[in-house]
Protein backbone atom coordinates (compact mmCIF):
# COMPACT_ATOMS: atom_id res chain seq x y z
CA UNK A 1 0.00 0.00 0.00
CA UNK A 2 1.33 2.98 -0.68
CA UNK A 3 2.44 5.53 2.09
CA UNK A 4 3.15 9.24 3.22
CA UNK A 5 6.80 7.98 3.29
CA UNK A 6 7.71 7.44 0.15
CA UNK A 7 5.29 10.63 -0.97
CA UNK A 8 3.11 8.36 -2.62
CA UNK A 9 -0.06 9.02 -0.36
CA UNK A 10 -2.83 7.37 -0.14
CA UNK A 11 -5.11 9.48 1.44
CA UNK A 12 -8.50 7.67 1.11
CA UNK A 13 -6.99 4.05 2.36
CA UNK A 14 -4.88 6.09 5.56
CA UNK A 15 -8.12 7.37 6.63
CA UNK A 16 -9.41 4.32 6.38
CA UNK A 17 -7.03 2.64 8.47
CA UNK A 18 -7.62 6.17 10.78
CA UNK A 19 -11.46 4.48 11.31
CA UNK A 20 -10.51 0.85 11.71
CA UNK A 21 -7.78 2.13 14.40
CA UNK A 22 -10.74 4.20 16.16
CA UNK A 23 -13.38 1.41 15.74
CA UNK A 24 -10.72 -1.07 17.62
CA UNK A 25 -9.73 1.51 20.57
CA UNK A 26 -13.17 1.39 21.21
CA UNK A 27 -12.85 -1.91 22.66
CA UNK A 28 -11.53 -0.99 25.46
CA UNK A 29 -14.30 0.33 27.13
CA UNK A 30 -15.04 -3.15 27.54
CA UNK A 31 -11.57 -4.15 29.85
CA UNK A 32 -12.90 -3.88 33.00
CA UNK A 33 -10.68 -2.40 35.82
CA UNK A 34 -9.71 -4.13 39.87
CA UNK A 35 -11.36 -0.29 40.58
CA UNK A 36 -14.71 -0.02 41.31
CA UNK A 37 -16.50 3.77 40.63
CA UNK A 38 -16.30 5.72 43.81
CA UNK A 39 -20.10 5.24 44.04
CA UNK A 40 -19.69 0.91 44.23
CA UNK A 41 -22.04 0.44 41.41
CA UNK A 42 -19.34 -1.50 38.88
CA UNK A 43 -16.09 -1.45 38.19
CA UNK A 44 -14.32 0.76 36.49
CA UNK A 45 -13.43 0.36 32.90
CA UNK A 46 -10.04 1.10 31.49
CA UNK A 47 -11.17 3.52 28.84
CA UNK A 48 -12.22 5.62 31.74
CA UNK A 49 -9.61 5.30 33.98
CA UNK A 50 -7.88 6.87 30.75
CA UNK A 51 -10.09 9.80 30.46
CA UNK A 52 -9.76 10.50 34.08
CA UNK A 53 -6.21 10.00 33.85
CA UNK A 54 -5.94 13.38 31.64
CA UNK A 55 -8.31 15.08 33.29
CA UNK A 56 -5.53 14.45 36.20
CA UNK A 57 -2.95 15.93 34.51
CA UNK A 58 -5.00 19.05 33.49
CA UNK A 59 -6.19 19.64 36.98
CA UNK A 60 -2.36 19.02 38.78
CA UNK A 61 -0.51 20.94 35.90
CA UNK A 62 0.78 22.75 38.55
CA UNK A 63 2.08 20.24 40.59
CA UNK A 64 4.49 19.15 37.52
CA UNK A 65 8.19 19.54 38.04
CA UNK A 66 10.10 21.69 35.67
CA UNK A 67 10.73 21.01 32.30
CA UNK A 68 6.66 18.68 31.69
CA UNK A 69 4.97 19.41 28.68
CA UNK A 70 1.19 18.54 30.42
CA UNK A 71 0.00 18.31 26.72
CA UNK A 72 2.27 15.79 25.82
CA UNK A 73 1.96 13.68 28.74
CA UNK A 74 -1.77 13.80 28.24
CA UNK A 75 -1.24 12.00 24.69
CA UNK A 76 0.73 9.53 26.75
CA UNK A 77 -1.93 9.04 29.61
CA UNK A 78 -4.81 9.03 26.90
CA UNK A 79 -2.83 5.76 24.80
CA UNK A 80 -1.30 4.04 27.60
CA UNK A 81 -3.77 1.34 28.35
CA UNK A 82 -4.85 0.70 24.68
CA UNK A 83 -2.54 -2.34 25.09
CA UNK A 84 -5.02 -3.66 27.76
CA UNK A 85 -7.19 -4.61 24.32
CA UNK A 86 -5.11 -7.91 24.36
CA UNK A 87 -3.51 -8.39 27.32
CA UNK A 88 -6.37 -7.16 29.57
CA UNK A 89 -5.90 -5.33 32.76
CA UNK A 90 -3.06 -6.96 35.23
CA UNK A 91 -4.22 -5.54 38.75
CA UNK A 92 -1.22 -3.88 40.67
CA UNK A 93 -1.45 -5.37 44.06
CA UNK A 94 -2.34 -8.94 42.39
CA UNK A 95 -0.26 -11.71 43.16
CA UNK A 96 1.61 -9.52 45.18
CA UNK A 97 2.53 -7.14 42.77
CA UNK A 98 4.87 -9.70 40.80
CA UNK A 99 2.00 -10.47 37.84
CA UNK A 100 1.88 -6.58 36.94
CA UNK A 101 5.68 -5.94 36.03
CA UNK A 102 6.45 -9.72 34.93
CA UNK A 103 8.18 -10.16 31.51
CA UNK A 104 5.94 -11.96 30.00
CA UNK A 105 3.44 -9.35 30.89
CA UNK A 106 5.56 -6.64 29.55
CA UNK A 107 6.71 -8.87 26.46
CA UNK A 108 2.96 -9.16 25.63
CA UNK A 109 1.82 -5.73 25.83
CA UNK A 110 5.08 -4.72 23.83
CA UNK A 111 3.26 -7.10 21.23
CA UNK A 112 -0.34 -5.41 21.83
CA UNK A 113 1.57 -1.84 21.30
CA UNK A 114 2.97 -3.22 17.97
CA UNK A 115 -0.42 -4.76 16.41
CA UNK A 116 -2.74 -1.72 17.52
CA UNK A 117 -0.74 1.64 16.59
CA UNK A 118 0.54 -0.41 13.33
CA UNK A 119 -3.47 -0.19 12.25
CA UNK A 120 -2.52 3.20 11.87
CA UNK A 121 -0.53 4.82 8.94
CA UNK A 122 3.37 6.09 9.27
CA UNK A 123 4.45 8.23 10.62
CA UNK A 124 1.42 8.45 12.91
CA UNK A 125 1.63 5.07 13.87
CA UNK A 126 5.03 5.29 14.83
CA UNK A 127 4.62 8.06 16.48
CA UNK A 128 1.76 6.70 18.84
CA UNK A 129 4.14 3.70 19.95
CA UNK A 130 7.20 5.70 20.49
CA UNK A 131 4.94 7.93 22.93
CA UNK A 132 3.35 4.38 24.66
CA UNK A 133 6.97 3.15 25.00
CA UNK A 134 8.15 6.71 26.63
CA UNK A 135 5.66 6.58 28.84
CA UNK A 136 6.46 2.46 29.82
CA UNK A 137 10.37 3.37 30.33
CA UNK A 138 9.13 6.56 32.71
CA UNK A 139 12.52 7.93 32.25
CA UNK A 140 11.79 11.70 30.61
CA UNK A 141 10.08 14.22 32.84
CA UNK A 142 6.87 13.90 30.71
CA UNK A 143 6.83 10.23 31.30
CA UNK A 144 7.48 10.48 34.95
CA UNK A 145 4.49 12.59 35.37
CA UNK A 146 2.07 10.56 33.31
CA UNK A 147 3.35 7.90 35.54
CA UNK A 148 2.75 9.40 38.91
CA UNK A 149 -0.94 10.75 37.75
CA UNK A 150 -1.41 6.88 36.80
CA UNK A 151 -0.38 5.52 40.27
CA UNK A 152 -1.97 8.69 41.91
CA UNK A 153 -5.39 7.96 40.15
CA UNK A 154 -6.42 4.11 41.73
CA UNK A 155 -5.55 5.01 45.36
CA UNK A 156 -7.75 8.39 45.36
CA UNK A 157 -10.06 6.00 43.74
CA UNK A 158 -9.15 3.58 47.05
CA UNK A 159 -9.94 5.83 49.22
CA UNK A 160 -13.25 7.56 47.68
CA UNK A 161 -14.79 4.00 48.02
CA UNK A 162 -13.09 3.07 51.90
CA UNK A 163 -10.76 1.00 50.48
CA UNK A 164 -12.63 -2.03 48.74
CA UNK A 165 -10.01 -2.79 45.62
CA UNK A 166 -7.09 -2.69 48.61
CA UNK A 167 -9.70 -4.92 50.74
CA UNK A 168 -9.82 -7.57 47.89
CA UNK A 169 -6.40 -7.88 47.18
CA UNK A 170 -5.24 -7.69 50.48
CA UNK A 171 -3.09 -4.75 50.12
CA UNK A 172 -0.94 -3.39 53.36
CA UNK A 173 0.12 0.04 53.69
CA UNK A 174 3.55 -1.33 53.21
CA UNK A 175 2.35 -2.37 50.13
CA UNK A 176 1.37 0.93 48.68
CA UNK A 177 4.41 2.91 50.24
CA UNK A 178 6.49 0.31 48.28
CA UNK A 179 4.62 0.21 44.76
CA UNK A 180 2.61 3.68 44.96
CA UNK A 181 4.19 6.28 46.68
CA UNK A 182 8.09 5.58 45.14
CA UNK A 183 6.35 6.17 41.89
CA UNK A 184 3.91 9.17 42.71
CA UNK A 185 7.02 10.75 44.54
CA UNK A 186 9.38 10.90 41.77
CA UNK A 187 6.87 13.25 39.74
CA UNK A 188 4.46 14.37 42.28
CA UNK A 189 6.62 14.70 45.64
CA UNK A 190 3.57 17.20 47.36
CA UNK A 191 0.94 15.31 45.97
CA UNK A 192 2.19 11.93 47.54
CA UNK A 193 2.89 13.92 51.15
CA UNK A 194 -0.62 14.59 50.83
CA UNK A 195 -1.61 11.30 50.19
CA UNK A 196 0.55 9.89 52.32
CA UNK A 197 -1.00 11.13 55.50
CA UNK A 198 -4.35 9.95 54.15
CA UNK A 199 -3.02 6.42 53.74
CA UNK A 200 -1.59 6.09 57.16
CA UNK A 201 -5.09 7.32 58.98
CA UNK A 202 -7.05 4.85 56.38
CA UNK A 203 -4.57 1.96 57.66
CA UNK A 204 -4.36 3.56 61.30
Amino acid sequence: MPSALNGQAAPRDELAQRLDFLVEADRLKAVERANTLNDLSRQENSAEHSWHLTLYAMVMEGQAQPGVNVDRAIRMLILHDLVEIDVGDVPLHAANGQAHDAPEVKAAEARAAERIFGLLPDPQGSAFLALWQEFEEAQTPDAVFAKSLDRTQPLVQNLASNGVGWRRFGVTQADIETRVGSRITRGLPEVWAHLHERVRAFFG
